[in-house]
């Protein structure tokens, strides 16, 4: 099966929207205090690299590369997970901004693992 047909349109747009909506919670949280600047950029950082390592995934020449692309995806969403845990439990972040990319973050984890798993179990 090729790789788009791994990644639906679909997929690599929701990963799309999840990189947008953190860029929009940097853009929008109070700044005034360093650490939130700090762990926003971070955020930032890991939360669009998730769809960047997906959108790697979908060019991937071997299932093995297909993997480790979406490892490095997996990896990103559960450190976005930290940041946003932080930002809303140490800095005081509203819960109602971190909250749905939390919740977002944890199902496109999911997601990377069974279809880590699904690609690892055929070969």
């Amino acid at each position: 099966m090729s790789n788009q047909g791994r990644l639906p349109v679909e997929f690599r747009d929701r990963t799309k929207k999840f990189a947008a909506a953190t860029i929009r919670l940097f853009v929008n949280p109070p700044k005034g205090r360093e650490e939130v600047r700090v762990l926003g950029r971070q955020l930032l950082r890991s939360g669009t690299s998730v769809a960047a390592h997906v959108r790697e995934a979908s060019r991937a020449r071997s299932d093995e590369e297909f993997v480790s692309k979406l490892g490095g995806a997996l990896q990103e969403a559960d450190e976005s997970a930290l940041w946003l845990e932080l930002l809303r439990e140490d800095c005081g972040v509203d819960p109602s901004l971190t909250k749905p990319l939390e919740a977002e973050s944890s199902e496109l984890m999911a997601i990377f693992t069974t279809m880590i798993n699904r690609t690892k179990g055929k070969s």
